[in-house]
């Protein structure tokens, strides 16, 4: 019997109408990277180290509500030894997500099925789930995040998107303005949509936040849509989102944008000191309080058992090998963008240990301690250490 979700006929029709994400298909692998969809570079954010370079089964990574492909294609080629499901109740969207994998190269390493996310756990397990924008346009989010968590490997980490309430309150008011006039859900509704913001008084705060912040991302009429006209949507206060991820069996593994999240953006002095001796998760709360930008959270999710390490103890880190972080745009260089597309600088020594790194990746690191002249290893294990916490490089502790 097929499983469905209350909204899923209302979902499925929005999106044959509208395929999401409107990105142009291109010829050739994708532009650039997004880390949270390389398996090495997301498991090490959520545990401090490299998973083990050969595993005993092979990795299975499923993109549960692939909609148009985009981040399957980025699965795809950021992990090139996996194995890559794809799901979506879409079949449009589907079959753009079809060409989209077939002109990168991608099509020989995945596999799409045409399914609800409540069948998730029907098509096997996976260490690597991904699910960004899914979970906030069913009827029962809850239902869809049980069904991933059986779906999910012991030890696999899952990656969710959803909407967060403060930062979406113009979205919300204009929804419910256009629902109140009766606006439908095609191409009428949304020139209507589009002309009803751009002929709001110039004052009017939903215009000029639309002007200021959106307009940009809606040009294409299906995201206008996907913002404005969707049938079924949840946001989300950090309460409400605690309560929906407790009791679901997986562990809060922490925030995939984690800049968001630092305290020091927002605050200085005394408040600062009074924010940091409060507890996470309310420390969490006081910078969603104060940031009214926030408008989806995005975070991991792990099933136990998962490792975690600090990499404090020399003699275990000098026993690691070590690789670089795959997501580095302009290496080799001194000057990089990190893995969320921060500038970066390096000194000669630190591109020097990373080359080094780079031409022994199987070795301990103790190898490198001549390799790399006059590094002692107390100074190796400084720089290493620093090369990590700064997420140049992964680490892999030696097998006991």
């Amino acid at each position: 019997m097929t499983m469905a979700d209350g909204a899923t006929p209302r979902v499925r029709d929005f999106y044959n109408a509208f395929p999401y994400p409107p990105d142009p298909l291109q010829d050739g692998p994708p532009p650039g990277y997004n880390w949270r969809w390389c398996y090495a570079t997301a498991y090490s954010h959520c545990t401090g180290q490299a998973p083990d370079p050969h595993p005993r089964q092979p990795l299975n990574i499923l993109d549960a509500g692939c909609g148009s492909g985009v981040s399957s294609d980025y699965l795809v080629h950021l992990n090139p030894d996996a194995r890559v499901t794809a799901l979506d109740i879409s079949s449009k969207a589907l079959a753009v997500a079809r060409e989209r994998l077939r002109r990168s190269g991608g099509e020989q390493h995945i596999r799409f099925q045409c399914i609800s996310l409540l069948e998730a756990p029907s098509l096997g397990r996976f260490q690597l789930i991904n699910s960004v924008g899914v979970l906030h346009h069913m009827a029962d989010p809850a239902a869809g995040l049980a069904a991933l968590a059986r779906a999910l490997a012991d030890g696999g980490i899952l990656h969710l998107f959803l909407y967060a309430d403060g930062g979406r309150w113009e979205i919300h008011r204009t929804q419910q303005a256009l629902g109140l006039l009766g606006v439908q859900a095609d191409g009428a509704g949304v020139r209507f949509a589009r002309q009803l913001i751009a002929r709001l008084p110039e004052h009017n705060s939903i215009r000029q936040r639309h002007q200021r912040r959106w307009n940009l991302d809606t040009v294409d009429d299906a995201a206008f849509a996907d913002m404005y006209l969707h049938p079924q949507e949840t946001s989300y206060t950090l309460e409400k989102l605690f309560r929906l991820v407790e009791g679901c069996g997986l562990k809060f593994l922490g925030f995939s944008n984690p800049r968001i999240w630092r305290l020091n953006t927002l605050l200085q002095g005394e408040a600062l000191e009074r924010a940091r001796a409060l507890p996470d998760r309310q420390q969490w709360q006081l910078i969603e309080a104060l940031n009214t930008d926030i408008s989806h959270f995005e975070f991991f999710l792990g099933k136990p058992p998962l490792p975690t390490h600090t990499w404090n103890c020399d003699e275990d880190l000098l026993a690691a090998t070590a690789q670089r972080n795959p997501c580095l745009w302009g290496w080799p260089g001194a000057r990089l963008l990190d893995p969320d597309l921060q500038p970066m600088d390096l000194d000669q020594e630190e591109v020097n240990l990373l080359k080094a790194i780079d031409a022994a990746p199987s070795q301990p690191l103790q190898s490198l301690v001549d390799a790399a002249g006059d590094r002692s290893q107390r100074r190796l294990g400084e720089q290493v250490r620093a090369l990590w916490r700064r997420r140049l490089v992964l680490l892999c502790p030696t097998p006991n």
